[in-house]
């Protein structure tokens, strides 16, 4: 006989945790059938997972959560197709490569495809560690559940927070960028001014407020729902990527500068330091692959997320190659550098004519716009999960009554993304904002890469001695990466720190560049004392080392 009282243990003292009738409580206890692939304690209690984990099964989900009580799960409705999609979408390839080519040959000078390949064998290794966590303990706070459970949860709290913030900043910017494609496209279109103001695709201040816009609407669909973002998401990337991959495959054969073996020659760099930020740049370009594990628990199979996780990458890595070199075979690096934030509208413009040239501009658009839903989704779920453990406050963990999604945290992200590109606009030009906040946060992706990977070989430790193959994926390979990361990340703090004697509110001051990591750490330990001490979350008492 069906039970329609939500299921939970019997309140009663000496009451054994068990389903079934207990001598103890008059009342019958819920009887459910056996899951095949849970242990018997999780069969007793699928919601009160070995280890405190909440959510590791899809349960009914009944509206938003109330203060004190337990949230319950989000919808599961991805497959790897859309898992795919999301990961590509947040890694934002034209974005990247529209706008960070240039900045990166300011930096390497002629050795772009040389940096992407040297960037993506740490992360290639990131990667193996993220992937391996996620098959064990699909969770919507992925790094910051696996890093506080396996090596501190100080720890993970802090790689949780500087996650959402760094998530944050780069939508403040992108905002900004999706503003300068929409202004540099209406301009190709021949509209040049509104009454009494003339369009300027640099300006942050016009660029952020018709960005403003872009970022509402893609909250609203993602609010209504992974799969609908998803299926938008899937057209804008074949259009991206067909123009993206068109106009540089032309590029290659009509471009008049030689080319050269070297550019993939990484011991040619200029200098260390040009190396290190140049990694750092590089390591930008394909941060957003894990976001595919922030939705682990949306998943129809958490392997599914590994797998998007990885296709993804190896995607980013194809298009960066191919349009590296395509775009030091059409523009010299004088020009490559000197166009930053409007070097793809550049390159198309050398390869055709109006109104063609126009199409990159059209991808670089619809690009910012999808990487902008994208970063909203695992940021979402990221303080959704923190919020489920108590570490941040209980309005987190509210879904949408219908599309089950978290919604209220969804928008309170946006709200603050928009309060920050708001505060951006001291920095007058988008080639400016973009090479600081690039900066900044490359350095706190770096460190928190560095901390999942260090989660992972501590955590897989054992498969060194049980199987040497899975030993080196899962121990091995995310360490070396996690090192190399942490290596790149401290020097280029070192190069800020040393660079100047004086701070001074502008992108190239070194002491501007770092304060932005640092304040980004420090509000973390300070969050992380409040969850302590403050809310007394059970996340500093719960985490478990494994």
């Amino acid at each position: 006989m069906a039970c329609h009282r939500p299921f939970r243990r019997c309140p009663h003292p000496g009451a054994p945790p068990v389903c079934g009738p207990s001598p103890h409580c008059p009342r019958p206890l819920l009887s459910l059938p056996a899951h095949p692939q849970l242990a018997p304690a999780e069969r007793a209690f699928p919601h009160e997972r070995i280890g405190g984990d909440p959510l590791a099964t899809t349960i009914k989900d009944s509206g938003p959560v109330p203060d004190g009580a337990a949230p319950e799960a989000m919808r599961k409705s991805l497959g790897v197709g859309a898992v795919v999609v999301i990961a590509a979408s947040s890694t934002a390839a034209t974005t990247s490569i529209g706008i960070g080519l240039g900045l990166m040959a300011g930096v390497v000078g002629l050795h772009l495809p040389a940096i992407m390949l040297l960037a993506f064998l740490p992360v290639l290794g990131i990667a193996c560690g993220y992937g391996r966590l996620n098959r064990v303990e699909p969770d919507a706070g992925s790094s910051y559940r696996w890093v506080g459970r396996t090596l501190s949860p100080w720890l993970g709290f802090l790689t949780g927070w500087v996650n959402i913030l760094s998530t944050i900043v780069f939508m403040a910017y992108t905002t900004t960028v999706t503003g300068s494609a929409i202004i540099q496209l209406v301009g190709k279109a021949g509209l040049h001014e509104l009454p009494g103001v003339a369009l300027d695709p640099d300006s942050s201040v016009q660029c952020t407020l018709i960005g403003m816009l872009v970022l509402l609407t893609a909250t609203v669909v993602a609010v209504r729902g992974l799969d609908l973002a998803a299926a938008l998401q899937k057209w804008l990337l074949i259009f991206e990527y067909a123009v993206l991959i068109a106009f540089c495959g032309y590029g290659l054969f009509a471009g008049d500068q030689p080319f050269s073996l070297s550019w993939y020659n990484p011991f040619e760099i200029p200098s260390l330091s040009a190396l290190a930020q140049g990694m750092v740049l590089a390591v930008f370009c394909y941060w957003g692959f894990e976001s595919v594990f922030s939705v682990g628990e949306e998943v129809h199979d958490p392997k599914d997320a590994s797998r998007g996780g990885f296709l993804s990458l190896l995607l980013m890595l194809g298009l960066f190659l191919f349009a590296g070199t395509a775009f030091q075979r059409v523009l010299p690096i004088d020009e490559l550098a000197d166009n930053g934030a409007t070097g793809l509208a550049y390159f198309a413009e050398r390869l055709a004519h109006q109104p063609l040239a126009a199409l990159p501009l059209v991808a670089l658009m619809f690009s910012a716009a999808a990487s902008l839903q994208a970063a909203v989704i695992p940021t979402a779920r990221g303080t959704y999960a923190m919020g489920r453990d108590g570490t941040l406050g209980p309005v987190w963990t509210r879904l949408h009554p219908r599309y089950r999604t978290p919604a209220t945290g969804t928008w309170l992200i946006t709200g603050i993304a928009l309060a920050l590109a708001a505060v951006s606009l001291v920095i007058p030009t988008v080639t400016e904002l973009i090479s600081a906040t690039v900066n900044a946060i490359g350095i706190v992706v770096a460190l928190y890469y560095a901390l999942v990977a260090i989660a992972s070989a501590v955590r897989f430790r054992h498969l060194l001695r049980e199987n040497l193959r899975e030993g080196l994926t899962a121990v091995v390979a995310p360490l070396l990466g996690g090192v190399a990361l942490l290596l790149v990340g401290g020097y280029l703090a070192w190069t800020f720190y040393s660079s100047t004697d004086h701070f001074e509110l502008a992108a190239d001051n070194g002491w501007f560049e770092l304060s932005v990591p640092v304040l980004m750490i420090g509000s973390g330990l300070l969050a992380g004392a409040w969850s302590r001490w403050g809310r007394r979350s059970p996340y500093f008492d719960g985490a478990q080392s494994v």
